[in-house]
């Protein structure tokens, strides 16, 4: 059993950045693949980022690549969502998920641990 805890959320005004952190229990964390997701109110759940067990894959949405970066510390087991060059079109909660596989995915139904989420408003 995983447990996801997420924090860093808040309000910034548009080009600004925020840091998301999500801190996961549990020995096993360095061997799952790990995502972020988020959820605007009234949308369904999208991808946003993903990274494989190592590092040393990742994979980013279109509508964030070149402002968002994730990035992982298997020794502290946690998981990490640089923000930049925020915008009104990013507010929504996000979410971070664990896979008990290694590789990468984009999709809800590959992951199968979820954190709490933590709301992330940009104002324009």
């Amino acid at each position: 059993q995983v447990q996801l805890v997420e924090s860093g959320g808040g309000l910034v005004q548009a080009g600004g950045s925020l840091r998301l952190s999500c801190a996961a229990s549990g020995r096993t964390f360095s061997s799952y693949a790990l995502g972020w997701f988020r959820q605007a109110p009234g949308k369904a759940r999208e991808f946003v980022a993903t990274i494989s067990w190592s590092g040393g894959s990742t994979y980013n949405a279109d509508s964030v690549k070149g402002r968002f970066t994730i990035s992982r510390d298997n020794a502290k087991n946690t998981v990490y969502l640089q923000m930049n060059s925020l915008e009104p079109e990013d507010t929504a909660v996000y979410y971070c998920a664990a896979k008990r596989t290694r590789g990468t995915s984009r999709y809800v139904d590959d992951y199968d641990y979820w954190g709490q989420g933590t709301q992330v408003t940009v104002s324009s």
